[in-house]
Protein backbone atom coordinates (compact mmCIF):
# COMPACT_ATOMS: atom_id res chain seq x y z
CA UNK A 1 0.00 0.00 0.00
CA UNK A 2 1.29 3.45 -0.92
CA UNK A 3 1.92 5.65 2.11
CA UNK A 4 0.46 9.17 2.13
CA UNK A 5 2.97 11.88 1.29
CA UNK A 6 3.66 14.42 4.03
CA UNK A 7 5.21 17.82 3.54
CA UNK A 8 7.55 18.82 6.38
CA UNK A 9 8.74 22.36 7.04
CA UNK A 10 10.24 24.45 9.80
CA UNK A 11 8.70 27.79 10.66
CA UNK A 12 10.99 30.75 10.06
CA UNK A 13 9.30 32.95 12.67
CA UNK A 14 12.19 31.82 14.89
CA UNK A 15 14.26 34.39 12.98
CA UNK A 16 13.83 38.19 13.00
CA UNK A 17 12.26 39.49 9.81
CA UNK A 18 10.56 42.85 10.16
CA UNK A 19 11.71 43.80 6.64
CA UNK A 20 12.29 41.77 3.48
CA UNK A 21 16.03 42.44 3.61
CA UNK A 22 16.18 41.14 7.18
CA UNK A 23 14.12 38.09 6.25
CA UNK A 24 16.49 37.20 3.42
CA UNK A 25 19.51 37.80 5.61
CA UNK A 26 18.19 35.45 8.30
CA UNK A 27 17.32 32.76 5.74
CA UNK A 28 20.79 33.05 4.26
CA UNK A 29 22.39 32.81 7.68
CA UNK A 30 20.27 30.07 9.25
CA UNK A 31 17.95 28.24 6.82
CA UNK A 32 20.71 27.39 4.37
CA UNK A 33 22.70 25.85 7.20
CA UNK A 34 19.66 23.91 8.45
CA UNK A 35 19.28 22.58 4.92
CA UNK A 36 22.94 21.55 4.83
CA UNK A 37 22.54 19.60 8.07
CA UNK A 38 19.09 18.10 7.52
CA UNK A 39 18.75 17.65 3.74
CA UNK A 40 22.17 18.21 2.13
CA UNK A 41 21.14 16.30 -1.00
CA UNK A 42 17.71 17.85 -1.38
CA UNK A 43 15.70 20.94 -0.59
CA UNK A 44 14.51 22.22 2.75
CA UNK A 45 10.83 22.89 3.28
CA UNK A 46 10.13 26.10 5.15
CA UNK A 47 7.04 27.58 6.72
CA UNK A 48 7.79 31.14 5.75
CA UNK A 49 6.91 34.02 8.05
CA UNK A 50 6.60 37.41 6.37
CA UNK A 51 5.75 40.52 8.35
CA UNK A 52 3.18 42.88 6.86
CA UNK A 53 5.98 45.20 5.76
CA UNK A 54 7.93 42.37 4.12
CA UNK A 55 4.83 41.25 2.25
CA UNK A 56 4.14 44.77 1.00
CA UNK A 57 7.72 45.10 -0.17
CA UNK A 58 7.47 41.87 -2.17
CA UNK A 59 4.21 42.90 -3.84
CA UNK A 60 5.34 46.45 -4.58
CA UNK A 61 7.57 45.06 -7.34
CA UNK A 62 5.70 43.37 -10.19
CA UNK A 63 8.39 40.68 -10.37
CA UNK A 64 9.16 40.63 -6.66
CA UNK A 65 7.53 37.29 -5.85
CA UNK A 66 9.07 35.53 -8.86
CA UNK A 67 12.52 36.84 -8.02
CA UNK A 68 12.13 35.79 -4.39
CA UNK A 69 11.03 32.31 -5.51
CA UNK A 70 14.16 32.04 -7.64
CA UNK A 71 16.28 33.33 -4.76
CA UNK A 72 14.89 30.59 -2.51
CA UNK A 73 15.36 27.93 -5.20
CA UNK A 74 19.02 28.87 -5.65
CA UNK A 75 19.48 28.04 -1.96
CA UNK A 76 17.40 24.85 -2.18
CA UNK A 77 14.72 26.31 0.07
CA UNK A 78 11.06 25.62 -0.71
CA UNK A 79 8.14 27.56 0.76
CA UNK A 80 5.53 24.96 1.71
CA UNK A 81 3.25 27.16 3.82
CA UNK A 82 3.07 30.65 5.32
CA UNK A 83 2.71 31.64 8.95
CA UNK A 84 0.32 34.58 8.84
CA UNK A 85 -0.05 34.94 12.63
CA UNK A 86 2.53 37.63 13.61
CA UNK A 87 1.80 40.86 11.72
CA UNK A 88 4.58 43.15 12.91
CA UNK A 89 8.01 42.67 14.47
CA UNK A 90 7.77 39.28 16.18
CA UNK A 91 11.21 39.77 17.70
CA UNK A 92 10.56 43.13 19.31
CA UNK A 93 11.75 43.57 22.89
CA UNK A 94 8.19 43.00 24.11
CA UNK A 95 5.59 41.18 22.01
CA UNK A 96 3.15 39.60 24.51
CA UNK A 97 -0.50 40.26 23.44
CA UNK A 98 0.59 42.47 20.54
CA UNK A 99 0.98 39.31 18.47
CA UNK A 100 -2.83 39.05 18.30
CA UNK A 101 -3.14 42.48 16.66
CA UNK A 102 -4.63 43.25 14.29
CA UNK A 103 -7.38 40.78 15.14
CA UNK A 104 -9.90 39.53 12.61
CA UNK A 105 -12.37 42.35 13.25
CA UNK A 106 -9.72 44.77 11.93
CA UNK A 107 -9.62 45.04 8.10
CA UNK A 108 -5.82 45.22 8.23
CA UNK A 109 -5.78 41.51 9.12
CA UNK A 110 -7.83 40.68 6.02
CA UNK A 111 -5.67 42.79 3.74
CA UNK A 112 -2.45 41.29 5.09
CA UNK A 113 -3.78 37.76 4.69
CA UNK A 114 -4.75 38.40 1.08
CA UNK A 115 -1.26 39.80 0.45
CA UNK A 116 0.18 36.57 1.84
CA UNK A 117 -2.14 34.47 -0.35
CA UNK A 118 -0.98 36.30 -3.49
CA UNK A 119 2.62 35.65 -2.47
CA UNK A 120 2.06 32.01 -1.54
CA UNK A 121 0.58 31.01 -4.91
CA UNK A 122 3.69 32.44 -6.54
CA UNK A 123 6.12 30.62 -4.23
CA UNK A 124 4.78 27.06 -4.02
CA UNK A 125 6.08 24.36 -6.34
CA UNK A 126 4.38 23.85 -9.72
CA UNK A 127 1.52 21.41 -9.41
CA UNK A 128 0.69 22.37 -5.82
CA UNK A 129 -3.04 22.06 -5.34
CA UNK A 130 -3.52 23.33 -1.76
CA UNK A 131 -1.43 25.56 0.52
CA UNK A 132 -2.04 26.81 4.06
CA UNK A 133 -1.75 30.18 5.79
CA UNK A 134 -2.07 29.87 9.58
CA UNK A 135 -3.61 32.83 11.35
CA UNK A 136 -4.87 34.39 14.59
CA UNK A 137 -7.84 32.48 16.12
CA UNK A 138 -10.08 35.56 15.75
CA UNK A 139 -8.25 37.44 18.53
CA UNK A 140 -7.29 37.61 22.20
CA UNK A 141 -10.46 36.93 24.18
CA UNK A 142 -10.36 40.01 26.42
CA UNK A 143 -10.05 42.29 23.37
CA UNK A 144 -13.47 41.10 22.26
CA UNK A 145 -15.07 41.43 25.67
CA UNK A 146 -13.63 44.90 26.35
CA UNK A 147 -13.72 46.69 22.99
CA UNK A 148 -17.40 46.30 22.13
CA UNK A 149 -18.78 46.35 18.61
CA UNK A 150 -15.43 47.38 17.11
CA UNK A 151 -14.18 43.91 17.91
CA UNK A 152 -17.38 41.92 17.43
CA UNK A 153 -17.25 38.28 16.46
CA UNK A 154 -19.78 39.03 13.72
CA UNK A 155 -17.47 41.57 12.14
CA UNK A 156 -14.57 39.13 12.36
CA UNK A 157 -16.49 36.29 10.72
CA UNK A 158 -17.71 38.62 7.98
CA UNK A 159 -14.09 39.54 7.23
CA UNK A 160 -13.14 35.87 7.06
CA UNK A 161 -16.03 35.09 4.71
CA UNK A 162 -14.95 37.98 2.48
CA UNK A 163 -11.40 36.62 2.43
CA UNK A 164 -12.72 33.14 1.54
CA UNK A 165 -14.52 34.64 -1.46
CA UNK A 166 -11.33 36.35 -2.63
CA UNK A 167 -9.39 33.11 -2.18
CA UNK A 168 -11.94 31.30 -4.37
CA UNK A 169 -11.26 33.86 -7.10
CA UNK A 170 -7.52 33.38 -6.63
CA UNK A 171 -7.93 29.61 -6.96
CA UNK A 172 -9.84 30.04 -10.22
CA UNK A 173 -7.06 32.26 -11.55
CA UNK A 174 -4.05 30.21 -10.39
CA UNK A 175 -5.19 26.64 -9.73
CA UNK A 176 -3.91 26.82 -6.14
CA UNK A 177 -6.45 26.61 -3.34
CA UNK A 178 -5.13 28.67 -0.45
CA UNK A 179 -6.69 27.94 2.93
CA UNK A 180 -6.67 30.34 5.88
CA UNK A 181 -6.35 28.15 8.95
CA UNK A 182 -7.34 29.54 12.35
CA UNK A 183 -4.88 28.45 15.04
CA UNK A 184 -6.52 27.94 18.46
CA UNK A 185 -4.31 29.29 21.24
CA UNK A 186 -4.76 29.51 25.02
CA UNK A 187 -6.49 32.73 26.04
CA UNK A 188 -7.81 33.53 22.57
CA UNK A 189 -11.43 33.59 21.50
CA UNK A 190 -10.79 30.13 20.10
CA UNK A 191 -8.54 28.18 22.43
CA UNK A 192 -10.02 24.68 22.24
CA UNK A 193 -11.14 22.47 19.37
CA UNK A 194 -14.75 22.67 20.59
CA UNK A 195 -14.68 26.47 20.24
CA UNK A 196 -13.37 26.28 16.67
CA UNK A 197 -15.95 23.64 15.72
CA UNK A 198 -18.75 25.73 17.22
CA UNK A 199 -17.65 28.76 15.19
CA UNK A 200 -17.53 26.77 11.96
CA UNK A 201 -20.91 25.15 12.59
CA UNK A 202 -22.54 28.50 13.32
CA UNK A 203 -20.77 30.80 10.85
CA UNK A 204 -18.88 28.85 8.20
CA UNK A 205 -21.29 26.07 7.34
CA UNK A 206 -21.10 25.98 3.55
CA UNK A 207 -18.77 23.86 1.46
CA UNK A 208 -17.70 26.94 -0.49
CA UNK A 209 -16.50 28.76 2.63
CA UNK A 210 -14.91 25.69 4.23
CA UNK A 211 -12.96 25.07 1.05
CA UNK A 212 -10.85 28.09 2.02
CA UNK A 213 -11.20 28.28 5.82
CA UNK A 214 -9.91 25.62 8.18
CA UNK A 215 -7.86 25.02 11.30
CA UNK A 216 -4.16 24.92 12.15
CA UNK A 217 -3.71 22.48 15.03
CA UNK A 218 -0.80 23.52 17.22
CA UNK A 219 0.11 20.53 19.39
CA UNK A 220 1.66 22.68 22.12
CA UNK A 221 -1.41 24.91 22.40
CA UNK A 222 -3.75 21.93 22.60
CA UNK A 223 -1.60 20.27 25.25
CA UNK A 224 -1.49 23.43 27.39
CA UNK A 225 -5.32 23.40 27.38
CA UNK A 226 -5.22 19.76 28.56
CA UNK A 227 -6.99 18.59 25.42
CA UNK A 228 -6.44 15.01 24.32
CA UNK A 229 -4.81 15.22 20.89
CA UNK A 230 -6.85 12.38 19.42
CA UNK A 231 -10.10 13.85 20.76
CA UNK A 232 -9.39 17.28 19.29
CA UNK A 233 -8.48 15.99 15.85
CA UNK A 234 -11.37 13.53 15.83
CA UNK A 235 -13.75 16.39 16.65
CA UNK A 236 -12.54 18.36 13.64
CA UNK A 237 -13.01 15.31 11.43
CA UNK A 238 -16.55 14.63 12.66
CA UNK A 239 -17.58 18.21 11.95
CA UNK A 240 -15.83 18.31 8.57
CA UNK A 241 -13.47 21.10 9.58
CA UNK A 242 -10.32 20.60 7.54
CA UNK A 243 -6.98 20.72 9.36
CA UNK A 244 -4.73 22.42 6.82
CA UNK A 245 -1.64 22.49 9.01
CA UNK A 246 -0.33 20.77 12.12
CA UNK A 247 2.30 22.72 13.99
CA UNK A 248 4.66 20.26 15.62
CA UNK A 249 5.48 21.86 18.96
CA UNK A 250 5.91 21.03 22.64
CA UNK A 251 5.08 22.79 25.90
CA UNK A 252 6.65 22.68 29.36
CA UNK A 253 5.02 20.59 32.08
CA UNK A 254 5.59 19.76 35.74
CA UNK A 255 3.80 18.46 38.81
CA UNK A 256 4.15 21.69 40.77
CA UNK A 257 6.85 20.57 43.22
CA UNK A 258 8.84 23.51 44.68
CA UNK A 259 12.09 22.57 42.93
CA UNK A 260 10.24 22.15 39.63
CA UNK A 261 8.60 25.55 39.94
CA UNK A 262 11.96 27.12 40.77
CA UNK A 263 13.24 25.81 37.45
CA UNK A 264 10.05 26.81 35.64
CA UNK A 265 10.51 30.38 36.91
CA UNK A 266 13.63 30.63 34.72
CA UNK A 267 11.34 30.50 31.68
CA UNK A 268 9.42 33.66 32.62
CA UNK A 269 10.70 36.27 30.19
CA UNK A 270 9.59 39.60 28.76
CA UNK A 271 9.16 39.01 25.02
CA UNK A 272 6.46 36.39 24.57
CA UNK A 273 3.29 35.44 26.40
CA UNK A 274 3.57 32.14 28.26
CA UNK A 275 0.01 31.18 29.11
CA UNK A 276 -0.15 28.59 31.87
CA UNK A 277 -2.88 26.10 32.81
CA UNK A 278 -2.93 24.16 36.08
CA UNK A 279 -5.00 20.98 36.37
CA UNK A 280 -6.29 20.49 39.91
CA UNK A 281 -7.08 17.13 41.46
CA UNK A 282 -10.78 17.95 41.06
CA UNK A 283 -10.34 18.02 37.30
CA UNK A 284 -10.77 21.81 37.08
CA UNK A 285 -8.29 23.70 34.91
CA UNK A 286 -7.14 27.13 36.07
CA UNK A 287 -5.94 29.50 33.34
CA UNK A 288 -3.29 32.20 33.77
CA UNK A 289 -2.51 34.57 30.92
CA UNK A 290 1.22 34.50 31.68
CA UNK A 291 3.66 32.37 33.62
CA UNK A 292 4.58 35.00 36.19
CA UNK A 293 0.92 35.34 37.21
CA UNK A 294 0.71 31.61 37.89
CA UNK A 295 3.96 31.68 39.84
CA UNK A 296 2.58 34.50 42.00
CA UNK A 297 -0.32 32.28 43.10
CA UNK A 298 1.48 28.89 43.08
CA UNK A 299 -1.70 26.77 42.73
CA UNK A 300 -1.56 23.05 43.46
CA UNK A 301 -1.86 20.75 40.48
CA UNK A 302 -0.25 19.67 37.24
CA UNK A 303 1.24 22.59 35.29
CA UNK A 304 1.54 23.15 31.55
CA UNK A 305 3.09 26.31 30.13
CA UNK A 306 2.97 27.71 26.62
CA UNK A 307 6.68 27.91 25.95
CA UNK A 308 7.69 26.28 22.67
CA UNK A 309 10.60 24.02 23.60
CA UNK A 310 12.62 21.76 21.26
CA UNK A 311 10.33 18.94 20.16
CA UNK A 312 12.96 16.21 20.48
CA UNK A 313 13.31 16.75 24.25
CA UNK A 314 11.15 14.76 26.70
CA UNK A 315 12.56 16.59 29.71
CA UNK A 316 14.52 19.74 30.52
CA UNK A 317 16.15 19.42 33.92
CA UNK A 318 13.42 18.65 36.45
CA UNK A 319 10.72 19.76 34.00
CA UNK A 320 8.88 17.59 31.56
CA UNK A 321 7.64 18.48 28.10
CA UNK A 322 4.55 17.48 26.13
CA UNK A 323 6.64 16.05 23.27
CA UNK A 324 5.14 12.62 23.97
CA UNK A 325 1.82 13.95 22.65
CA UNK A 326 3.23 14.66 19.20
CA UNK A 327 3.13 11.05 17.89
CA UNK A 328 -0.55 10.79 18.88
CA UNK A 329 -1.39 13.89 16.85
CA UNK A 330 0.61 12.68 13.85
CA UNK A 331 -1.18 9.32 13.85
CA UNK A 332 -4.56 11.10 14.00
CA UNK A 333 -3.72 13.46 11.12
CA UNK A 334 -5.67 12.78 7.96
CA UNK A 335 -3.90 10.23 5.78
CA UNK A 336 -6.32 10.84 2.90
CA UNK A 337 -5.74 14.60 2.81
CA UNK A 338 -2.55 15.19 4.83
CA UNK A 339 -1.96 18.62 6.35
CA UNK A 340 1.35 20.41 6.12
CA UNK A 341 3.52 19.54 9.12
CA UNK A 342 5.42 22.57 10.39
CA UNK A 343 7.94 22.43 13.24
CA UNK A 344 7.37 25.68 15.12
CA UNK A 345 9.83 26.29 17.95
CA UNK A 346 10.11 30.06 17.81
CA UNK A 347 11.37 30.44 21.38
CA UNK A 348 14.94 29.11 20.94
CA UNK A 349 16.39 32.58 21.48
CA UNK A 350 14.51 33.23 24.75
CA UNK A 351 15.30 29.92 26.43
CA UNK A 352 17.23 30.33 29.69
CA UNK A 353 20.82 31.08 28.60
CA UNK A 354 22.27 27.76 29.75
CA UNK A 355 19.76 25.86 27.56
CA UNK A 356 20.31 27.73 24.31
CA UNK A 357 22.00 25.94 21.44
CA UNK A 358 25.29 27.49 20.39
CA UNK A 359 24.34 26.61 16.84
CA UNK A 360 20.66 27.44 16.25
CA UNK A 361 20.66 25.67 12.87
CA UNK A 362 21.91 22.45 14.46
CA UNK A 363 19.09 22.53 16.99
CA UNK A 364 16.46 23.05 14.29
CA UNK A 365 17.98 20.24 12.20
CA UNK A 366 17.68 17.88 15.22
CA UNK A 367 14.00 18.79 15.53
CA UNK A 368 13.37 18.14 11.85
CA UNK A 369 15.15 14.77 11.95
CA UNK A 370 13.11 13.75 15.01
CA UNK A 371 9.86 14.87 13.35
CA UNK A 372 10.66 13.10 10.10
CA UNK A 373 11.18 9.84 12.02
CA UNK A 374 7.91 10.40 13.92
CA UNK A 375 6.03 10.97 10.65
CA UNK A 376 7.40 7.76 9.20
CA UNK A 377 6.39 5.92 12.37
CA UNK A 378 2.90 7.43 12.00
CA UNK A 379 2.55 5.92 8.54
CA UNK A 380 3.57 8.81 6.30
CA UNK A 381 6.18 9.10 3.61
CA UNK A 382 8.10 12.35 3.89
CA UNK A 383 8.37 14.41 0.70
CA UNK A 384 11.19 12.78 -1.28
CA UNK A 385 12.48 16.19 -2.31
CA UNK A 386 13.78 16.39 1.26
CA UNK A 387 16.43 13.76 0.71
CA UNK A 388 17.63 11.70 3.65
CA UNK A 389 21.16 12.78 4.59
Amino acid sequence: MTKPLAQLAYCTNVHPGDTLARTKSMLEQHATRVRGLFAPNGELGIGLWLSAQSARELLADADGVARFRDWLAERHLAARTLNGFPYGDFHNETVKTRVYHPHWADPNRSLHTLDLAKILVGLVAPGTRTASISTVPIGWRSDFTNEGCGASVGLATAQLEWVAERLAELADATGVRVTVDLEPEPGCLLDRAEHAVSLFDQCFNTDETRAHLGVCHDICHSAVMFEEQDDALALYARHHVRVGKIQVSAALSCHGAPKELAELAQFAENRYLHQTCVLAGSGDVRFYSDLDLALDEMPDGFWRTHFHVPVHLDAIGRLGTTAKEIPTALVMASHDDPPCFEVETYAWTVLPPHLRERDLAAGIAKELAWTRAALVEAGFEVDPREATP
